[in-house]
C-alpha cells in the first residue's frame, strides 16, 4: 500500500545557525544532531553556500534550520497573520507546560498562554528568528473529545467549504460542561 511512513524532517530559515542551534538547546531542551554545510544545492546545483542543522524534536522528529548568508534577510507572508504559520510540538501534561512557560519567561522569552484549545492546551512564543512556536499539552478529557470531533470533520469541513463561516459542530469543545 502506498503510504507515507512519517515526516523525516522540517525545515525552515533561520537568521543564524549556531544562535538557533543554542536557543532551541537552552529553551526548549532540543539536541543539536546534525549540521550540513555545502557551497551547491544539492538538488539544483545551484551555488549557494549554507549551513543546514538539524534538532532533535523528539520521538524520530526533527527540525531543521538553513542558514542563507548570500539572499536577502528573511521576511514572512505579509498576507498571512502571524499566528498562522507555527510550529507546534506536544509536551507530557499541563504541569510540564507550566514549567517551559515559567523557563521561557524567566530567560526573557515573552510567552502567550495558557490558551485552552478543548481537547489540548497551548502556550505561544516565537524564536529568535521570528517563528512562532506553541506548546501544547492533552486535555485530562482528551481522548473522549477527539473521538466526537472525529465524528463531525467531514460535516464541519463540508460546511466550511460551501459557506465560509465556521461550523459549531464541535462548539463542545469550549463548553467547559462537557461529558464524556
Amino acid at each position: 500500500m502506498l503510504k507515507i511512513d512519517r515526516i523525516h524532517h522540517v525545515a525552515y530559515r533561520c537568521k543564524d545557525a549556531k544562535e538557533t542551534v543554542l536557543w532551541y538547546q537552552q529553551m526548549l531542551k532540543m539536541d543539536f544532531v546534525l549540521a550540513i554545510a555545502e557551497d551547491l544545492v544539492p538538488s539544483t546545483k545551484e551555488p549557494d553556500p549554507y549551513m543546514h542543522v538539524f534538532l532533535d524534536a523528539g520521538m524520530g522528529n526533527v527540525l531543521a534550520f538553513f542558514e542563507l548568508p548570500t539572499k536577502a534577510p528573511m521576511g514572512r507572508d505579509p498576507n498571512t497573520p502571524e499566528w498562522v504559520q507555527h510550529i507546534a510540538f506536544k509536551v507530557k501534561d499541563h504541569a510540564t507546560l507550566l514549567e517551559f512557560r515559567d523557563h521561557l519567561e524567566t530567560h526573557g522569552v515573552p510567552v502567550l498562554g495558557v490558551t485552552d484549545h478543548g481537547a489540548f492546551h497551548s502556550i505561544y512564543f516565537f524564536d529568535p528568528n521570528g517563528h512562532r512556536l506553541e506548546l501544547s499539552c492533552p486535555d485530562p478529557d482528551e481522548a473522549a473529545l477527539l473521538q466526537r470531533m472525529d465524528a463531525v470533520k467531514w460535516d464541519m469541513l463540508e460546511e466550511w467549504s460551501q459557506t465560509k463561516r465556521a461550523p459549531k459542530h464541535a462548539a463542545f469543545l469550549h463548553a467547559r460542561e462537557f461529558q464524556p
